[in-house]
């Protein structure tokens, strides 16, 4: 009889978390008890698990014994806080938030790009960034088929990447302003900063904090976790990468427009892309301009899959493409690719913590 786990579900009340609940109840898993944690906020709430009532647990050290399978999305502190006490008390833990990921000890995990990096595990995995998961799932055919080394990518991300919280400011921003009343912006575009902008009827250049060189963060971390997933090492210098993100006025699903160039030597027409590209697990290309057919977020909002189109030439430079692609970022970009690292741990039968795994934590 096949082993059923123990999971828990860390920020479950949150976008990220009840997509998490979802996705959990939609997979291949073998669920024994589901166990759902939040804040003290939030205790007490009832939310649902394959019909049945769970109810809402404040998180503690404590709230993971027994525990076999975590899914995390509550926050990188609450990570760094929380997670090792998960791994000490035996439970494999999977990071949604930027905490864990440039951790060496930690493998960062596109299912359908890099699946052989979690035999290396230590107790966490980390889910990479929404923006670079659908880049990754778009670029890993072409690379496998014809080589890669180098990426632009400019990003046109949705409000639901910085939380529910954006999603309403957005819908209230857009009411206020076609009723003709002042936009009162509070979160974005990042918590905390100086100058707060509405979304609606706008662009922001600017997700998350700049750093010194000018970059915000996420463009930092889209350069740092392609090298990661595609190479093993953040820091390599074999495909180089830039990224411009910006935020726009769209509820779910992030689009992005890369520009690529192919290994030295290779100049593979649009349509040995496509095909390279059509056998891709969870990839759907939508690419048929002539009769306006083109991945947009309005429909892969709800989908796990993510979409390509828009894959031409560039004209200039010889061995150099553009394309567009679109992917649900609460779903495959978060979600659906956390419960997706679950079930290969599962399948690998990799569920359970090495050794001395703890103490890399604490």
């Amino acid at each position: 009889m096949a082993k059923a786990y123990v999971v828990a579900i860390l920020g479950a009340t949150g976008a990220v978390g009840t997509r998490m609940i979802e996705q959990l109840e939609q997979s291949t898993i073998p669920v024994k008890e589901v166990h759902l944690l939040a804040s003290s906020r939030s205790a007490g709430k009832t939310l649902t698990f394959k019909g049945q009532p769970v109810t809402v647990e404040e998180a503690t050290p404590d709230s993971f014994n027994g525990v076999d399978l975590v899914l995390a999305s509550a926050g990188g502190s609450v990570s760094a806080k929380l997670l090792p006490e998960a791994v000490k008390r035996g439970a494999v833990c999977v990071d949604n938030t930027s905490h864990f990921r440039m951790d060496d000890n930690v493998p960062l995990v596109v299912p359908e790009v890099n699946p052989d990096a979690l035999n290396h595990h230590n107790g966490i995995i980390a889910d990479p960034n929404c923006s670079t998961i659908q880049m990754m799932m778009a670029l890993e055919p072409v690379r496998r088929a014809f080589g890669l080394r180098r990426i632009i990518v400019s990003t046109y991300q949705a409000a639901s990447g910085a939380g529910q919280s954006a999603i309403n400011e957005l819908e209230d921003e857009a009411r206020d302003y076609l009723a003709g009343k002042p936009m009162n912006a509070a979160v974005l575009p990042v918590k905390g900063a100086e100058h707060p902008y509405p979304l609606a009827f706008n662009l922001l250049p600017q997700i998350d904090v700049f750093e010194e060189d000018g970059y915000t963060h996420e463009e930092w971390k889209m350069i740092h976790e392609t090298k990661k997933i595609m190479l093993g090492d953040k820091n390599s210098p074999a495909i180089k990468v830039t990224a411009t993100c910006v935020r726009v006025p769209v509820p779910i699903a992030h689009g992005e427009s890369v520009w690529f160039e192919v290994g030295e030597g290779n100049t593979p027409s649009a349509d040995d892309l496509r095909a390279a590209m059509s056998g891709f697990p969870g990839l759907v290309v939508q690419d048929d301009p002539a009769n306006q057919v083109y991945p947009q977020p309005i429909n892969a909002a709800g989908s796990r899959d993510t979409f390509v189109g828009r894959i031409r030439p560039d004209q200039e430079t010889p061995g150099a493409y553009n394309l567009w692609v679109v992917s649900d970022n609460l779903l495959k970009g978060a979600a659906w690719n956390a419960v997706q690292i679950a079930e290969e741990l599962v399948a690998r039968d990799l569920v359970r913590v090495p050794a001395g795994s703890a103490e890399k934590f604490m």
